[in-house]
């Protein structure tokens, strides 16, 4: 079973606050919209998927417990919220994508609903993305796990990961680690090897961690170990997550993403991105066109509040990096199949115009 980092129960959210992982499991209480921003912002609950769904979440919580109100304020409410809720951490699109969604939702709801009504609906669209998410993260890991075996057709494997997209990223199994897992039940894979991912050490308090409860074989190396685990540890794919995949196959992930698929091209290894559609933006042409996210500069100079620089440095601290959709040889990891970055925008095109 994997781990729960997102509990609700009709009214209630908690999250299981990252940033004491792995040393201590505590769950806290979201109960507004604001708490949800506070949460996302501090990084308290991360990864592209879980931070759409506790956003959203965060919402549902608040609207069971304000005061009806009358349709047009319900629907500022919703508008207004989901638009703060997107600021907290802007590279990721999943938040976006699924505030324009239920925006839009919520405004032809709006046309022939009560209020009472109009407040059930919105809640119910938004409970729904739970099970949602979870069903398109077992298909993501699924179609990767074929796709890799169909380039090694016997024998185990193993496969190299970066940042953490797991339970504690999604509102479960995961996309990159759902991979992994799915690997791991057909029996087929040896070990994943986990980056730490500095500067906020997700790999090794995270997926190792994730890794370790589930019994997944795992070893963690340095970021600076990649390129030589590629050509010394019999590597067989690279596979991350991403926070937002545009039309053209540029992909933005967890920075130091980028050097692994330079790394992985000289080694003649497969690179594959997997991501639900929910993280494609095909509003957007090029990588170049991505807002990257700095963070603070104390999370690159300080441990555990412990100074481990240089007072006065200069620090630059992008929380991401955009890894061009030529270096992604692989594919891109979908629920719906794994595309070329090429063949991207056609079959998701392809699929809204189905719906």
């Amino acid at each position: 079973m994997t781990l729960e980092a997102i509990r609700y129960r009709d009214g209630s959210l908690q999250i299981l606050n990252q940033l004491l992982l792995p040393h201590q499991t505590e769950f806290e209480e979201i109960r507004s919209v604001q708490d949800g921003w506070d949460a996302i912002k501090a990084m308290k609950v991360r990864g592209a998927p879980a931070i759409a769904i506790v956003g959203c979440l965060s919402l549902a919580v608040e609207l069971r417990a304000r005061p009806l109100q009358e349709v047009a304020e319900l629907v500022w409410f919703v508008h207004s919220s989901l638009s703060h809720l997107s600021s907290a951490r802007p590279t990721a699109v999943n938040m976006s994508r699924a505030a324009c969604e239920l925006v839009e939702f919520t405004q032809r709801e709006s046309q022939e609903r009560s209020a009472e009504e109009l407040r059930e609906s919105v809640i119910g669209w938004i409970e729904a993305m739970l099970e949602r998410d979870i069903g398109d993260n077992k298909k993501i890991g699924n179609f990767g796990a074929q796709h890799i075996l169909s380039g090694v057709p016997h024998g185990q494997i193993s496969v190299l990961t970066h940042c953490n997209t797991g339970s504690l990223a999604t509102s479960g199994y995961g996309t990159a680690l759902g991979v992994v897992r799915s690997l791991h039940a057909m029996g087929r894979l040896e070990r994943v090897f986990c980056t730490e991912t500095r500067p906020y050490n997700q790999g090794a308090r995270l997926t190792a961690y994730e890794m370790v409860t589930e019994g997944i074989p795992a070893t963690l190396i340095t970021d600076s170990t990649a390129a030589l685990a590629m050509r010394e540890k019999g590597i067989s794919a690279v596979v991350v997550g991403a926070d937002r995949v545009v039309a053209n196959g540029d992909t933005a992930n967890k920075v130091g993403t980028y050097q692994l698929a330079i790394a992985a091209k000289h080694h003649g290894i497969p690179f594959y991105v997997a991501a639900p559609s929910t993280s494609c933006d095909l509003n957007l042409e090029s990588g170049n066109d991505i807002v990257i996210e700095e963070r603070p500069a104390t999370e690159l100079t300080h441990i555990n509040g412990a100074a481990i620089a240089a007072s006065g440095v200069d620090v630059w601290n992008p929380a991401f990096d955009v890894t061009p959709h030529q270096l992604i040889t692989g594919g891109i990891i979908t629920e719906l199949g794994v595309f070329l970055p090429s063949e991207l925008q056609a079959a998701l095109t392809g699929r809204l115009t189905a719906l």
